[in-house]
This record gives C-alpha cells, structure tokens and sequence, in this order.
C-alpha cells in the first residue's frame, strides 16, 4: 500500500473551511501523502492525520489574518501554514519563504499545479532576503523554532506596526515570557495567545501574535535594511 493510498477522506470541516478551493486542498493533500513523503518533507506516519492535524490546523490561522494584506510565509517546508492559508484567502499576497531546494521545487509545482496566483515561492533564509524583498503586513509560521530565534528571523521582514502569528503548541505562553527580553530588542510592543478553530479543530489551534511598533526588528535590523536596500538599488543601476 503507498503513502498515499493511506490519506483518509476528509472530513465534512474541510469542506466548510476550504469551500470552492475544496478540491484544490484534497489535491494538495494528495501531494503531501505521496510526494511529500517521498522528498521526505513529512514523515510517512502523519498522513493518516494530514486533515486535522495539518491542514485544517493551518487554514484557521486565516481567523486572525486582516483582510487584503502581504503574508511571509517563514520557513514554509511543505507549505505549512502559507499554502492552506492561501486556499482559504484568495485576497491575501502570500510569499513562501524557504532556504532548502528540494522544498522550494515542491511548494513551486503546488503552486503551478493548484493555479495560486497570489502565491509566489522565494527561495531563502528570513536573514538574507531582509530589505531584498518588500516589508509586509503579516509574517506566518509554523512548528519553525522557539519564539526568540522566530522572531529574529520573522519581525524584521514586517512593516511598521505589522505582525507575526506564529503556529505554537501548549508551551505558548511559556516560550512568550521566555523570550520577552529578546521581543523587546526587536521592537515588539504586544504579545498574546490565540486560539482559533471553534467548531473546525479540536483541540483548538493555537497562535501567538506578536505586534510591532513603527521599527519592526529594532535599530540595529532597520540600518541592516536601509544598507541592503542600498545595494539593491546600485545592482539595478547597474
């Protein structure tokens, strides 16, 4: 039997949640059951929970992102939260930031295949693209790393008075306090904790927000920008 044959059917959630992108999601949970696992960008034994666990886990964040706003997907992997997030909120920019080759092919066909318009895969780290590619509302992530090293990586790619929603698990509020001082360099100015899915997922999905002031990743991170948007602008000249 192959990874794929093991994908359940969706439940009757997903078609509430993904409407008429519905069979674009049963399509990219296919890919995830077959492709997906044979890249090995998830392990085999979480296709039997791809629904729940992942996808509509993923699309609920949409809850609490604004409406018509520019979306950095951070460390994107398979697609995770940006692609089920892009399926529910055609109105939404979404950018799909991932370093690793492999990943960036995958998320690259998806994106053809599903015909997302409003999706575009960039291949990189948070630190290398900052002031390479334009400030944006929101920044997006899931299961990347612990909220400080998140943030470093996440906060400095928003606009002022932008935000962060990070995908967290019960530790939420935990990994807050523990990161408070590093927040603060940063430039945050508001944290809180989440929880989205009413009547989608249970248990409920949990997000931490972490909101911006006018100088998202501190000074030392607005001249890193103010320098790289420099040198871009020489290359151009060039």
């Amino acid at each position: 039997m192959t990874e794929a044959a093991q994908l359940p059917q969706a439940p009757e959630a997903a078609r509430k949640v993904f409407g008429e992108y519905f069979p674009a999601a049963v399509r990219y949970a296919e890919l995830l059951a077959d492709a997906g696992v044979k890249r090995g960008l998830i392990g085999p034994r979480e296709v039997p929970r791809l629904w729940e666990r992942h996808l509509l886990n993923c699309a609920v964040l949409s809850e609490v992102v604004p409406e018509g706003v520019t979306v950095c997907d951070v460390g994107s992997g398979a697609g995770l939260p940006g692609i089920p997030l892009a399926l529910v909120r055609p109105d939404l920019k979404i950018t799909l930031l991932e370093p690793l080759l492999r990943r960036t092919n995958f998320l690259q066909e998806v994106v053809e295949l599903l015909g997302l318009d409003h999706v575009t895969v960039v291949r990189g780290r948070a630190e290398e693209v900052l002031g390479k590619l334009p400030p944006v509302h929101v920044v997006t992530a899931r299961a990347v790393a612990p909220l400080d090293r998140l943030a470093g990586w996440g906060v400095p790619l928003l606009r002022p008075y932008g935000e962060m929603l990070a995908l967290k698990g019960d530790t939420a509020e935990e990994e807050i306090q523990g990161a408070r001082a590093a927040l603060s360099k940063l430039g945050v100015v508001e944290t809180s904790v989440l929880q989205v899915g009413e009547g989608i997922v249970d248990p409920l999905s949990t997000v931490v927000r972490v909101e911006v002031g006018e100088s998202p990743g501190g000074v030392r991170f607005a001249a890193k920008r103010a320098k790289a948007a420099r040198t871009s602008r020489t290359r151009r000249r060039r």
